[in-house]
């Protein structure tokens, strides 16, 4: 049952209390450095029945604490873990008086013999005389989470993250895991002969997708800048430079709405390979999100929401106008039965251009219907302005998106090359663009006159990825501090 906010001022008066006590008895309520601490887990690992001489150093949240008079036994919880300590009054002597003034939350460290209970419970017997004894952290005043059950208000969890952290141990857990998929793709990538860069967020010009931007100043240079929708022209320019494997994995910003799959804030991959196409792309797509699965995930075949997702190789390679065809009914070449489709669908097709309601049309009657992983290969053309068309079917470009779980995840082209067709790409996407907002990026032009070499290009979204490898249904779940309007006074 949650607590009234006159129950949980009585608790946070009552701990303030306890940190005038402490304070009184000259402890240093918020600790100092703590040094030659092991983590829990590693600390249980290599406990040995055996030996009677063992002592270890911990450190971590106060997440049980069960007071039994001469005898306080805590569960401690640090970012690997969890591991009992147990206060006696008789090791601790005069550290005894700070024991009685714990709480649930407090930060400690603990140091002394390492043993079992009589439960068999690996305890570090904190004991001032072989190790450090009791150490008082940092007092928590603010009442934690009823029972230490973890917070199960969803709003709340986004919005105390630091707490949502300590209070579940499987959100530490789920944010351990993106860390460690993230270090993957980067020793894949450099594995293969990829240079990891950086390249600007703040844009004079946008660039590189078709997104609305968010729009900042800055002030000594009287120059509006825009966060940047993606760095897809910058990495292109170091192809021109001479850089024939780069990736970049960091944050774009698009101004959009906030959904399970949308965060205005998000984190991508993205690389671009000289002498490629987007099928050597599309190959090393599946070999790094394989190689994910089977060391993230229990097997290729792994729960999302209510789908299960087979991973087992090759993945389905299947043009987007067949796919069309297999689940809307109609030819992509029939604009009248595309549009009569659409307005079955109930979309306002009148004032789209012919592309852009396929493209609605396919949204709609295709993607929720790919749940294993799917290549969707050869776009319109009109749908991608920086990418080259094919040769034997002009009418389409070679460029692939990969669905999984009724998700896109990436999205790829084989690079156009060719300044003037660029051009002419550029001043068509510009007619759709607001006035304020529609400015060519000569200087890309210019790049590519230098001469582009041939390349392949991908972008993966990285939040996207991490929800369908630790099966959850909601980007917030895998971004620390998603974006939230403002909380209620």
């Amino acid at each position: 049952m949650d607590l009234t906010k006159a129950e949980v001022s009585q608790f946070e008066r009552q701990r303030q209390e306890k940190l005038a006590r402490i304070e009184e008895l000259g402890i240093e309520p918020y600790g100092g450095r703590y040094d030659d601490i092991e983590c829990a887990y590693d600390i249980k690992s290599r406990f040995r029945d055996s030996d009677e001489m063992q002592k270890a150093r911990c450190a971590g949240r106060i997440v049980l604490l069960r007071d039994i008079g001469k005898l306080i036994f805590i569960t401690l919880r640090d970012w690997s873990g969890t591991i009992q300590v147990g206060l006696s009054k008789k090791l601790l002597g005069g550290q005894w008086s700070l024991a009685k003034l714990l709480d649930l939350g407090d930060v400690i460290g603990a140091g002394g013999r390492l043993g079992k209970t009589k439960t068999g419970e690996i305890t570090i017997w904190a004991d001032p005389v072989l190790d450090t004894g009791l150490t008082l952290l940092s007092k928590c005043l603010c009442h934690p989470p009823e029972k230490f059950h973890g917070l199960s208000d969803v709003d709340v969890r986004y919005r105390q993250r630091y707490v949502d952290l300590w209070a579940n141990p499987e959100v530490m857990e789920r944010f351990k895991k993106r860390s460690a998929i993230i270090a993957t793709i980067r020793e894949f990538l450099r594995a293969r002969g990829f240079l990891e860069v950086e390249t600007p967020m703040m844009q004079t010009i946008i660039g590189g997708a078709a997104a609305k931007p968010f729009v900042t100043h800055h002030n000594s240079l009287d120059l509006d800048l825009f966060l940047r929708i993606a760095p897809e022209l910058f990495l292109k320019r170091l192809l021109v430079g001479g850089m024939e494997k780069v990736f970049e994995i960091n944050r774009n910003f698009r101004n959009e709405g906030l959904s399970r799959q949308h965060n205005p804030e998000f984190t991508m991959l993205e690389l671009y390979q000289a002498y490629a196409d987007y099928f050597s792309v599309m190959d090393l797509t599946e070999e790094i999100i394989s190689l994910l699965v089977e060391k993230y995930c229990s097997g290729e075949q792994i729960q999302f929401d209510d789908m299960k997702i087979d991973f087992s190789r090759p993945w389905r390679r299947a043009k987007y106008a067949e796919l069309l065809k297999e689940y809307s009914g109609c030819d992509i070449g029939d604009i009248d039965g595309i549009r009569a489709k659409a307005r079955e669908l109930e979309l306002d097709e009148a004032n789209m251009d012919d592309a852009v309601v396929i493209d609605k049309v396919f949204e709609v009657t295709v993607e929720d219907k790919l749940i294993d992983p799917t290549f969707v290969m050869d776009y319109p053309v009109q749908l991608c302005p920086l990418a080259k068309c094919k040769k034997d079917e002009p009418e389409y470009a070679e460029r692939f998106e990969l669905f999984i779980g009724k998700i896109e995840l990436a999205n790829a082209y084989t690079e156009l090359n060719d300044p003037a067709k660029q051009y002419e790409n550029f001043l068509v996407q510009l007619r759709g663009q607001e006035k304020s907002l529609a400015t060519m990026d000569k200087d890309y032009i210019t790049a590519l006159k230098y001469g582009m070499p041939p390349a392949g290009g991908l972008g993966i979204g990285i939040d996207r990825l991490v929800m369908v490898l630790t099966g959850v249904t909601s980007i917030r779940d895998v971004v620390l501090f998603p974006l939230l309007k403002p909380a209620p006074e």
